[in-house]
């Protein structure tokens, strides 16, 4: 085993971790991986396999607030909150509703488009570097509309697209077009929006081991720990763990949902949740699917995966403990159903996974409230797998002494005025 110091250990195996990593070893630096799960059964592998690089409107956006009661009121609807978690979640909502301000919402649109940007010209050089184009499906996304209420609401965030030079094509009225794009939707679907340059991953699973596999053949070090605590110095981090503590130049923490536990053991408060995602992948769905479909009213998509068909999404706020609550999976599958009538609904597997998020709807990624040599990056949502490339290219920077080819305030760790220092300590809570 290899025992030398490694100039970083990476917190976390998933997508943004492995992505990390191989960005900080493209650079000359000496990595190690600690991941607890190193089977990746994770968001990074149960996830849509979609790099929504189009998605710059934040989940806190104007009006959201007013929809919410209803959804909330449904506990199988597209946003739900356990009532066994409400309570818990109250501040983390309070701050979603500052978030979804108008003076709020349209720096978070800048923040996420130049991530965007940023993360879609990162990962065209990662496939390059990496030989990856095999695993990437490129036939462009349609997002579809129950009715023309619905698909007039969307106008503003399609125009917000547009300001960022994202092409799409607006459907009104045309179930003709709706069918060359994808045969065999329900005839309901009369409204709505191909944005082509869209493209997804073949089986998130895949990616992720062909990422993980790249970064061990680069000589890179995988282990298997439970991180426990960080404790920074002066010029190096140790890391705690449920074995031998492991020591480096710098850390990054990219833990996914569980990141704000150790950064708590810094002292650091960061306003994280779990959105808890569910989806069922259907072996032989007997449905030809020409390009990713979004079902804009209900919150889930559908996506092909290796050479079946994975239908999921919706959002709920329930925190890492509370037991899955599968029957979200039914209720998606049973709207798919629905919506594509041709579709073999047999023989699925169900998922859930936890997606880190913050009331802005933005990842945090910078150095940490009290230690320069520990890195953030976590906190992406259902956006994990899309800015992974980017958020690796941006922490590399930060622990090369580059300057970050973006501004990086408004994903900076203490953006919160609440982010202040609590007494350390390891319970997670």
């Amino acid at each position: 085993m290899n025992t030398a110091v490694p100039d970083v250990v990476v917190i976390g195996g998933g997508v943004i971790g492995l992505s990390t990593a191989l960005e900080l070893q493209g650079r000359g630096l000496a990595v190690t991986v600690i991941e607890r799960d190193p089977d990746g059964h994770s968001a990074s592998t149960g996830n849509a396999g979609a790099f929504a690089f189009s998605d710059v409107e934040p989940l806190a956006a104007p009006g959201i607030m007013r929809r919410a009661p209803g959804w909330l009121l449904d506990p199988l609807g597209p946003l739900s909150i356990p009532p066994a978690y409400a309570l818990r979640i109250a501040p983390w909502m309070l701050r979603f509703w500052r978030a979804s301000w108008r003076d709020r919402h349209a720096g978070a649109v800048q923040a996420q488009a130049a991530l965007m940007a940023q993360s879609q010209t990162a990962l065209e050089r990662l496939v390059t570097a990496t030989d990856a184009g095999p695993l990437l499906r490129r036939e462009g996304q349609l997002q579809l509309y129950d009715n023309a209420a619905s698909f007039r609401a969307s106008l503003n965030g399609w125009e917000n697209r547009r300001a960022h030079d994202i092409t799409f094509e607006l459907i009104e009225d045309n179930p003709a077009r709706i069918a060359e794009l994808q045969p065999g939707l329900d005839a309901r679907f009369r409204f709505a929006a191909f944005t082509p340059d869209w493209f997804n991953v073949t089986d998130p699973g895949q990616w992720h081991a062909y990422l993980r596999d790249c970064f061990l053949a680069r000589g890179g070090q995988f282990r298997r720990a439970n991180a426990r605590a960080l404790r920074p110095s002066l010029d190096h981090v140790n890391v705690e763990t449920d074995g031998a503590p492991i020591r480096a130049g710098h850390v990054v923490l990219a833990a996914g949902a569980w990141s704000h536990h150790l950064a708590r053991t810094m002292g650091e408060r960061l306003p994280l949740e779990t959105e808890r995602g569910y989806n069922t992948t259907l072996p032989d769905p007997r449905f030809r699917q020409k390009t990713h479909l979004s079902f804009a009213d209900h919150g889930f998509v559908v996506t092909k995966v290796g050479q079946g068909i994975r239908v999921g999404g919706a959002v709920e706020l329930g925190g890492l403990h509370l037991p899955p609550n599968y029957r979200r999976a039914d209720v998606l599958l049973d709207k798919a159903k629905a919506f594509l009538p041709g579709l073999n609904a047999q023989g699925g597997t169900q998922w859930m996974g936890f997606r880190p998020s913050m009331p802005d709807s933005l990842p945090v990624i910078g150095r940490s409230i009290t230690a320069a040599r520990i890195i953030h990056a976590f906190g992406h949502g259902h956006l994990g797998l899309t800015q992974s490339a980017g958020t690796a290219t941006l922490v590399a920077d930060l622990v090369t002494g580059v300057r970050p080819a973006i501004a990086l305030a408004p994903y900076r760790p203490d953006r919160f005025a609440f982010a202040r220092l609590a007494k350390p300590h390891l319970r997670e809570n």
